[in-house]
């Protein structure tokens, strides 16, 4: 290997243009010029988290690794970041490395041009000091000009992708490793680092962003779009379904929303316009052989895939190398299933565009596939693949024998599918797949089928099934919202002389929900304990998983969300740690109602962002809980002020629901509800009257849903909301006495903050801020103890003249600088004690009069009351605030929040 010397650049091409020059002059002065950072990007979207992120990690002597697919805005992000610092443009040394930079000498010149201090005259020859690269590396990194924490300089190396000499690799190893205080360094791939970070990692000063940090998030993909909304162009769910299809994949979202000004009235999806598809075909698979791509196509027709079951689909067209864990570390967009081993997805844009030019043999490897999940007893996945193979015979052999299983492992899709692929007859003659079906269909919400197959079972078969059927009556009772009898039900199915393990925890999960509905949460816990034990007995993960959702939802119901976050977060976590398994209905209900617990707690970002992953995993699984995820997107919203996204939202749940063929009772209220939440939102109180004189049938049956058991008092509390609106106090007083005493007075907590703030404000309203302040206060106190403010958002319009007025008095601490900043107010808070005696109504109008400047003569006037009186009252004003005159009095008022 030829040494480090004088600066020359090796394989030097250019000393034949220049025979005068001295040996390496030439290279130099080019090189010189690729040493400097690029322009600032003119446009794009402003991303503060992620800039803040950056610069962070860019601290004194720190490294960063920016990680991540090709198009995922890597150079962008650093360069946006970097321009928007406090650093001199001298103090940036950028390096974008080219094949050509991937030897050692030219790699040495590079960084000695960029380490130079004094850029206008070379470095001095290092030839007489070293006799190798590492030494002369050593000797850059350690002059005293780069020893300073000030110097506050960063040096970029992009693209090491290209980067592949091993001594080159070992030159940006010792560069990591001794790197001085004054200099960080950002290291920009598309590949894992091809060397070990740990130590750095330990030591605090290495910091990787992948993938999952530099995409776009959901809010920032509409932000990025929003002209095109504004123009009509896109539609939100337009633009939803293009987040959910790339996850934030930035060089294609901005590559489609240059077509839309092209392609204006005739656009075409994203996958199929020619700048996004020639980005997929000459950036991500270029660099690939011909056999490299074909294997990646095998991969894609898989919805998931692992190394293994690559290995039984490939043939001799593909590089059987090419396996899905190398090409995840190739760069391509691809990730590992967290939790799952080495299996990964394709990112999903990706994979329908892979997708959308078929192979030969698609249904022979769909087939094997099949094959090799029975042998590794996956039998949803199993059958998934057999239906997709088109072989009815295999994919009946394999409900037949595992009918049981297939419905323990919670997938509806695949078993919808296979009905729809039975020959004919066969499902009536079978006893065995009626019942399942009936499950089926009882778990898709589909109630009036589940009944119809039920009662067609023969009379000879039903005596010894008796326990079964029962079980299954009280799950779809419950389903229905008919509480009490589901009980008696449930009680008569556990009655049964033999009835499964499997029938025995099912009921017990429904008695559970019932018991939880009926606000009897120590015997719900109970039940829910039972059906624990029996799933852990029988081995049985994805009911352990039910069982977590349950005990959750009692947590749910008595508003303790730090709870139910904790039980939540430890059953996914237990989920991700099964190395074999595929989407349940299980994991996607714990998942939901974490984005249930998030949005209570105010925290939507969080909640939007695993909102896209649940509601895909219930879509897939045909899960009911879809309905669920809808309504909490038609929540976020709302309170965000997007009521017009709000009711798009409602209308797909509504279309979806319908095709699913799910019985109207199960979502017809949940949507009315919504709708008329979304009316009161937009100040249209007679349609969310009409919305709510629809759902009286339904109120009268006392029905609570599964999905969402309060419903019912949040029903109620419309009613009260409507009848404030109106201006009708007393009536809504009546309607909040009644609430109070129904049902014994089990109330969910949600229904119970609700009632509070209701109440805070009818005071309000009948008896002044005096008297509101402290049931607000008292309600602020409750929700502050899990950071409940779910309920302040919903009512965020009926509750802010109240809460400008009283929120300088509220509880001091973190919950309630959150409902300030919900309520958009910044009021200092007051040292003083409340007031020995509280203002009165009456004084409190006269006090609001003086504040506007009006005389004693010109506020008797407008009271219709004597000049006497209203010197009788401002007196009495002036004693309770403890001052001497009408401007103190105006002062002292704001100041206490009373103006």
């Amino acid at each position: 290997m030829k040494p480090f010397e004088d600066g020359s650049a090796a394989n030097d091409e250019f000393q034949s243009v220049s025979p005068g020059t001295h040996r390496g002059e030439l290279v130099r002065d080019l090189l010189r010029q690729r040493v400097r950072i690029p322009s600032a990007p003119s446009d794009g979207l402003k991303r503060p988290p992620l800039t803040a992120r950056i610069q962070e990690a860019l601290g004194a002597g720190s490294v960063l690794y920016l990680e991540a697919p090709c198009g995922y805005g890597k150079s962008h992000a650093l360069l946006s970041a970097l321009h928007e610092s406090e650093r001199s443009p001298e103090m940036i040394k950028w390096i974008s490395f080219s094949t050509q930079d991937n030897e050692p000498a030219r790699l040495m010149t590079l960084l000695g041009i960029a380490l130079n201090p004094q850029p206008s005259h070379d470095t001095p020859t290092l030839a007489h000091a070293t006799a190798s690269h590492s030494e002369a590396l050593s000797l850059l990194l350690a002059q005293d000009y780069w020893q300073r924490p000030d110097r506050n300089a960063v040096m970029v190396l992009d693209n090491l992708t290209s980067v592949s000499h091993p001594v080159v690799i070992e030159l940006l190893e010792q560069l990591i490793a001794e790197l001085p205080k004054g200099l960080s360094l950002a290291l920009v791939s598309r590949k894992p680092l091809p060397f070990e970070t740990h130590k750095s990692e330990l030591e605090g000063r290495f910091t990787r962003l992948g993938a999952e940090v530099l995409e776009l998030s959901r809010q920032e993909t509409f932000e990025f779009y929003s002209a095109a909304l504004a123009s009509s162009q896109l539609t939100t769910v337009a633009i939803d379904h293009l987040y959910s299809l790339t996850e934030g994949w930035i060089t294609p979202l901005a590559l489609y929303q240059r077509e839309l000004a092209v392609l204006a009235e005739s656009r075409l999806p994203i996958q199929e316009t020619v700048s996004v598809e020639r980005f997929l075909r000459d950036s991500v698979l270029s660099r690939l052989t011909p056999p490299q791509q074909r294997a990646l196509r095998v991969m894609a027709e898989m919805d998931i895939v692992s190394d293994d079951l690559y290995g039984c689909l490939v043939d001799s067209s593909c590089d059987t190398s090419f396996r899905p864990s190398i090409a995840a570390e190739a760069g391509i967009p691809m990730r590992p299933l967290p939790g799952r081993g080495r299996w990964f997805r394709l990112n999903p844009l990706f994979h329908e565009w892979l997708r959308s030019s078929a192979l030969d043999g698609a249904l022979d490897r769909a087939l094997a596939a099949s094959r090799w999940f029975c042998q590794h007893h996956q039998l949803p996945e199993a059958l998934r693949y057999a239906l997709l193979s088109e072989n009815a015979e295999e994919a009946v052999r394999i409900a037949s024998e595992g009918s049981e299983a297939l419905l323990i492992g919670q997938d509806t899709a695949s078993l919808l599918r296979l009905r729809r692929s039975l020959p004919p007859g066969l499902l009536e003659r079978s006893v065995r797949l009626r019942l399942v079906y009936s499950w089926v269909h009882a778990i898709g919400g589909q109630f009036t089928q589940a009944r119809a197959l039920l009662e067609g079972l023969p009379d000879d078969e039903r005596e010894s099934l008796s326990g079964r059927i029962n079980a299954l009556k009280a799950f779809i009772l419950r389903g229905e919202g008919y509480v009490d009898e589901a009980l008696e039900v449930a009680d008569q199915a556990l009655a049964a002389e033999v009835l499964s393990t499997q029938g025995q925890l099912v009921t017990q999960m429904v008695r559970s929900s019932a018991l939880c509905a009926a606000g009897r949460f120590a015997d719900a816990r109970d039940a829910n304990r039972a059906a624990a034990r029996l799933a852990r007995e029988a081995g049985d993960s994805g009911s352990e998983l039910l069982a977590v959702y349950t005990h959750a939802r009692i947590e749910l119901g008595k508003g303790a969300l730090k709870h139910a976050e904790q039980l939540l977060r430890t059953g996914l976590d237990t989920a991700m740690n099964e190395t074999s398994r595929s989407t349940r209905v299980g994991e996607s209900r714990l998942q939901l109602n974490l984005v249930l617990v998030l949005w209570h707690q105010g925290r939507e970002a969080e909640a939007d962002r695993l909102l896209v992953t649940c509601g895909r995993h219930a879509e897939q699984a045909r899960d009911l809980g879809l309905l669920l995820a809808m309504a909490l997107r038609v929540l976020i919203c709302r309170t965000q002020g997007r009521l017009e996204d709000a009711f798009v939202w409602i209308g797909r749940a509504e279309r979806t629901m319908h095709a699913w063929q799910v019985d109207e009772s199960v979502f017809v209220p949940v949507l009315e509800a919504l709708k008329a939440s979304c009316w009161l939102a937009s100040g249209n109180v007679d349609s969310a009257a009409h919305a709510l004189a629809r759902l009286q049938p339904y109120r009268e049956t006392g029905c609570v849903p599964e999905l969402i058991p309060m419903m019912p008092g949040l029903l109620d509390l419309l009613q009260v909301r409507i009848e404030l609106a109106r201006g009708d106090d007393i009536k809504a007083a009546d309607t909040l006495r009644r609430i109070r005493l129904k049902d014994g007075g089990a109330i969910p907590f949600a229904v119970e903050m609700h009632l509070r703030l209701l109440e805070s404000l009818l005071a309000y309203r009948e008896r002044g801020v005096a008297a509101a302040q402290k049931l607000l206060a008292q309600a602020v106190y409750l929700a502050a103890q899990e950071h409940f403010i779910s309920p302040f958002a919903e009512l965020r319009i009926e509750m802010s003249e109240l809460m400008e007025k009283a929120y300088p008095h509220l509880p001091e601490g973190e919950f309630t600088r959150s409902v300030g900043q919900l309520f958009g107010l910044s009021v200092a808070k007051v040292n003083a004690a409340p007031l020995a005696e509280p203002i009165s109504e009456r004084e409190q109008g006269v006090l609001e009069l003086i504040a506007r400047g009006l005389s004693n003569q010109e506020i008797a006037d407008q009271l219709h009351i004597s000049l006497h009186t209203v010197k009788t009252h401002a007196r009495r004003i002036n004693a309770k605030l403890e001052v001497k005159s009408r401007t103190q009095a105006i002062v002292r008022a704001r100041e206490l929040g009373l103006l």
